[in-house]
């Protein structure tokens, strides 16, 4: 008897752990792009003639407001006139904000973007 009380105690104190760190990673969302806030970003005429492509990782730090308040290129595309004419235009963007601890919070978000020539 003593053993399954024991055992009953365990496994309900690890469900009630398992419960409450769920709902801790629960409570946190990363902003969403409203992609028709913004136009998309145009392609520089000097890339076009020099036929650049590449994808581009940026970060963007999303106030509670949805506005961009800072931007960074984590990965290169590999042009810098193609990170910059990307960065540019989708900080202009707005976006449905984040939250931390389930509450709205400046939040980073990551965005590709691939530059490809059709």
């Amino acid at each position: 008897m003593r053993t399954t009380l024991f055992t009953r105690l365990s496994l309900l104190a690890g469900a009630s752990l398992l419960a409450a760190t769920a709902s801790s990673f629960a409570a946190d969302t990363a902003p969403v792009l409203d992609s028709k806030s913004c136009d998309p970003p145009k392609y520089p005429k000097a890339a076009l003639i020099n036929e650049e492509t590449g994808t581009v990782v940026m970060g963007f730090l999303i106030g509670p407001d949805g506005k961009v308040t800072d931007s960074k290129v984590e990965k290169s595309s590999g042009s810098k006139s193609l990170d910059r004419a990307a960065l540019s235009a989708l900080s202009l963007c707005k976006f449905k904000p984040g939250t931390k601890d389930g509450k709205v919070d400046a939040v980073w978000a990551k965005l590709d973007f691939v530059w490809k020539l059709e």
